[in-house]
């Protein structure tokens, strides 16, 4: 959907992913849903549309709209810092993020297909 600002249309999306350090496969049960609750409060406190959302074990995948005013590195940076400190304060156990990321940008023609990839990514993984 093409949303607007003052003095701009856009429809921005990026395909991020990124891994827990080491890559250990920690990402399951409660773990998992707490990071995906902690990454909706993110992007609903900084301005995001977070449009698909798919915690793997041993890596996360998020497709979030963005305003063009946020580089891709910032929200990469907002996300990683952010989930890894809420999820630290809260929890006993810890997420650590390793330093690198993927990301890819989408318009609305590709929009769709992005979306059906990260939501098979679970019933490929099982």
């Amino acid at each position: 959907m093409v949303k607007s600002t003052r003095h701009a249309k856009y429809e921005l999306y990026y395909h991020i992913v990124f891994v827990p350090k080491y890559r250990r496969s920690q990402l399951t049960g409660k773990t998992k849903e707490r990071l995906e609750t902690i990454f909706a409060e993110i992007c609903e406190d900084k301005g995001l549309g977070l449009a698909e959302s798919e915690v793997m074990p041993d890596h996360v995948h998020l497709f979030i709209g963005s305003p063009p005013k946020n580089a891709p590195s910032l929200i990469v940076n907002w996300v990683k810092g952010i989930s890894a400190r809420k999820y630290n304060q809260r929890y006993d156990d810890r997420v650590k993020w390793t330093r690198s990321y993927y990301v890819g940008t989408a318009g609305s023609a590709s929009k769709g297909a992005v979306e059906r990839y990260i939501a098979e990514q679970e019933s490929d993984d099982e």
